[in-house]
């Protein structure tokens, strides 16, 4: 190759690439609005609460932070925001043996942090961060109608199973040992206050009559 060849060849390889780039710019700037929801005046202020507090200190969040503690990203679809504001108000009132201090946030705060919350978890992050894998907590070798109840609506979030799931809520391994009633738990899981006190747990009322049975005769199983 000649000389010129050459220099032609780097020329026009290097205005191609620039033009690639501009083009890719300008399509990415056009997207990034579409990607999250609007941001009010609540939404600046949970971001102000979330820096005041530096939650970035022992959270993750858009993959930015530290890992001493659960990512962020998705919060609000993985737990009620009920729980979320009974947790971010005083830990140890859902979890005696919580890591996360209590912070004195007002009331204002907590709801302001999680409406913050709540529009991160609306970003497009093209799937990320995945869900957790979930092994099936099976008791038995056929899955029953209350264990797919259990995963659909995504129980694992909160509560463990022989080692798999969330913290959040108690342990269920031994659950249908320790509370043999499935009347109770039909109970519980239509209004949890009613049956445990200042429960952080969302209610389940709209599951039919026949599915909250199903689910409460999968949860005695657990032994």
């Amino acid at each position: 190759m000649s000389t010129n060849s050459a220099r032609n060849l780097f020329i026009f390889g290097s205005l191609l690439c620039f033009i690639i780039l501009v083009v890719l710019t300008i399509d990415t700037m056009g997207k990034l609005d579409q990607r999250a929801p609007e941001i009010t005046e609540k939404i600046n202020a949970g971001k102000k609460v979330w820096h005041k507090y530096d939650c970035i200190g022992c959270h993750t969040i858009l993959g930015n932070g530290s890992y001493f503690a659960p990512d962020m990203t998705k919060a609000t679809e993985r737990k009620p925001k009920e729980y979320l504001k009974k947790f971010i108000l005083n830990p140890r009132v859902i979890r005696p043996n919580a890591a996360m201090p209590k912070l004195g946030l007002s009331e204002k705060e907590a709801d302001d942090l999680i409406a913050f919350l709540d529009w991160i978890s609306k970003v497009d992050t093209n799937g990320w961060p995945p869900k957790p894998i979930l092994a099936s907590a099976i008791t038995s070798k056929t899955t029953s109608y209350g264990q797919i109840l259990f995963q659909k609506h995504d129980c694992s979030a909160c509560h463990q199973i022989n080692g798999v799931g969330g913290t959040a809520g108690p342990e269920l391994t031994y659950v249908g040992r320790k509370i043999t009633d499935a009347e109770w738990h039909i109970k519980h899981l239509k209004n949890p206050e009613s049956a445990v006190p200042d429960s952080a747990m969302p209610n389940f009322d709209q599951l039919s009559d026949e599915e909250l049975r199903e689910l409460a005769e999968f949860l005695i199983t657990l032994k």
